[in-house]
């Protein structure tokens, strides 16, 4: 078979399965990504072993899927739907029936990134705003109690796609058209209030910024194809009668470069019904603002949330965090390697008795610290009820006793030792509900 043969046969076959090309295109360039990764630390990792060089493939196969999957497959969707809507564009002839399927998988995929990338941004989807979050964990970027309003608004721009898109054109009616568009522009809207969200920088928003992007890409490619198909149908003139107005309706609907305007024009009141019908389920009527501004974090959020606990690796210091206020008696707001943590009187005596221990006793104080370290880190992974940090802080006071003990004997100001403890730049009363951690 010829160079040319071999060419037209490629191009074919592209056009006949598109959306699998695209994923066997994306497939190699992933492995060879994750290869070229791989490889320094492979070398670097000394005189390969029967172990290393069957770990190597393996780690080169789940790293370039990985790569494909969650990297390269978004900028090749968000490619293709700029290239089709460009394309369109110059050509019209190029719009095609198989075309779609780009879009049908575009979105939800587009939907299911969004939600692992904020997962790893730690982003909790079920916290408001007046809820206390730890370490590094972010409110949700939409007001829980308006959800609802969000997620219907966003099926039916996804409806109106599909009227737009699906349905043949000779049997579908001009209005009807204009409403699925309107609900087009409902979503797209929504998919840009979203991006503004969520927006923080350019390198760490791209991924979560190709969705708000595919929308309108797909929206203005939708609305473009339809309106070249319309122009290119013979259309008969059709008597109204002589009442004006539904002759200003007929000539606007004829002509099909008005719809996007008459498709502006009806949105609002398309959105006035999903709102009353919202109403209805327990939805406020202005929840399509609050749904991004009774946030906090964000681009759009208007609240202020309380200050994030920081859950330190210290089990007493989790245990101060996490314990039942009543019982672990938090103080105030100290800071540990720069980051604020809650302290009580307890973790105050035993960070003062290690700063006598390591005056005065440097050896014994590292072989405590070693033994802690073995020991302290998973007993502190263990506290994840408040129960069981009231468990430990009573197990412990025999223990602060005894470091007192040690203290009073040796300091000349003990109590103005312990006081010190954890003193930082913020001082502040501590929540009132730190007991939830």
């Amino acid at each position: 078979m010829s160079y040319k043969n071999k060419k037209s046969k490629l191009k074919e076959t592209i056009k006949k399965r598109p959306l699998l090309s695209s994923v066997i295109v994306v497939l190699p360039i992933g492995l060879a990504g994750a290869f070229l990764a791989c490889m320094p630390t492979f070398l670097r990792s000394g005189a390969p072993s029967a172990e290393k060089l069957l770990a190597l493939p393996l780690s080169v196969l789940f790293v370039g899927f990985m790569l494909a999957a969650f990297v390269l497959y978004p900028l090749v969707l968000t490619g293709t739907e700029l290239y089709l809507l460009f394309g369109l564009a110059m050509n019209p002839a190029k719009a095609h029936a198989r075309n779609r399927i780009f879009d049908i998988v575009t979105v939800p995929l587009g939907l299911l990134y969004s939600h692992l990338y904020l997962g790893l941004m730690e982003v909790n989807f079920a916290s408001d705003w007046t809820e206390q979050l730890a370490n590094a964990q972010q409110h949700t970027p939409i007001y829980t109690q308006s959800a609802l309003t969000v997620w219907v608004i966003v099926l039916t721009g996804f409806a109106g796609y599909l009227i737009v898109s699906f349905l043949p054109l000779k049997k579908t009616p001009p209005l009807l058209l204009v409403l699925g568009m309107s609900a087009m522009y409902l979503g797209t809207i929504e998919s840009i209030l979203w991006g503004i969200q969520i927006y923080q920088d350019p390198f760490t928003s791209l991924p979560l910024l190709l969705l708000p992007l595919n929308c309108i890409l797909i929206t203005a490619r939708t609305i473009l194809t339809k309106i070249r198909e319309w122009e290119r149908i013979p259309h008969e003139m059709h008597k109204i009668g002589q009442v004006p107005f539904l002759r200003r309706c007929s000539r606007i609907l004829d002509n099909a470069r008005l719809w996007p305007l008459a498709a502006f024009l009806l949105m609002w009141p398309l959105l006035g019904i999903l709102i009353a019908v919202l109403v209805l389920f327990g939805q406020a009527p202005d929840s399509v603002i609050r749904a991004w501004t009774e946030t906090s974090d964000w681009n759009l959020s208007r609240r202020v949330a309380p200050q994030n606990i920081y859950y330190d690796e210290h089990y007493l210091c989790t245990v101060a965090a996490g314990g039942h206020r009543k019982i672990v008696k938090p103080l105030r707001l100290g800071v540990r390697h720069g980051h604020e943590v809650i302290v009580n009187r307890q973790l105050c005596v035993a960070n003062a008795f290690e700063q006598i221990l390591e005056e005065r006793t440097p050896r014994l104080h590292r072989a405590v610290r070693n033994f802690y370290d073995k020991y302290g880190f998973p007993v502190a992974r263990c506290i994840r009820s408040p129960y069981m940090a009231d468990l430990i802080y009573y197990l412990m006071k025999p223990l602060e006793w005894a470091f007192l003990a040690v203290l009073y004997l040796t300091d000349v100001r003990p109590e103005d030792r312990i006081a010190v403890q954890y003193m930082g730049q913020s001082t502040v009363e501590i929540p009132g509900n730190c007991h939830s951690f």
